[in-house]
């Protein structure tokens, strides 16, 4: 998904848009034991919350502020005053799970609305879990992430250590 993009996008909805960076509860299941061990040692929540800071701050939008947290989405909005949810889409496979998400978030508050926004064509089949690939296996993920977000990772993954034999 183009972060910068999207968030530009939302601007113009809102007067105040909050970039939301949550905890996640379980690991990615797509990756390998040795990958998601590594990927864990990569990127905690907290340096994935000052890369976005960063980068919504690299933006210049006076009303997008980055904001963490580790509830449920639907208490979360509601705490922050939110009317609307925005999301991003790439690929029909993330319609389908973030159709069934807006539903539940529906039923636990229907005073809250969700709106999909589709990514940029050239990004549509960018998966995160890919990218995350690419880089631990020594690969270039330059067209797929900002300057600044290829720079944290490939120093990172320099302390850790790549996979493959490559």
């Amino acid at each position: 998904m183009d972060l910068p993009e999207k968030l530009s996008d939302a601007s113009f909805f809102s007067t105040n848009v909050a970039a939301v960076v949550a905890k996640k509860l379980e690991k990615d299941k797509t990756l390998s034991a040795e990958s998601q061990r590594l990927w864990g040692e990569i990127v905690t929540h907290r340096e994935q919350f000052d890369r976005v800071e960063r980068e919504v701050a690299a933006l210049g939008i006076a009303n997008v502020t980055v904001v963490g947290f580790n509830a449920l989405l639907m208490k979360f909005a509601e705490a922050q005053g939110a009317s609307v949810i925005v999301r991003g889409l790439r690929a029909v496979a993330d319609f389908e799970y973030e159709y069934q998400m807006a539903g539940m978030n529906q039923q636990l508050n229907s005073r809250i609305e969700t709106i999909f926004l589709m990514a940029d064509v050239s990004l549509q089949p960018i998966a995160s879990r890919l990218v995350k690939e690419i880089a631990l296996f020594g690969g270039d993920i330059t067209r797929f992430v900002s300057p600044t977000v290829r720079d944290e990772v490939m120093a990172r993954i320099e302390q850790t250590g790549r996979l493959g034999d490559y």
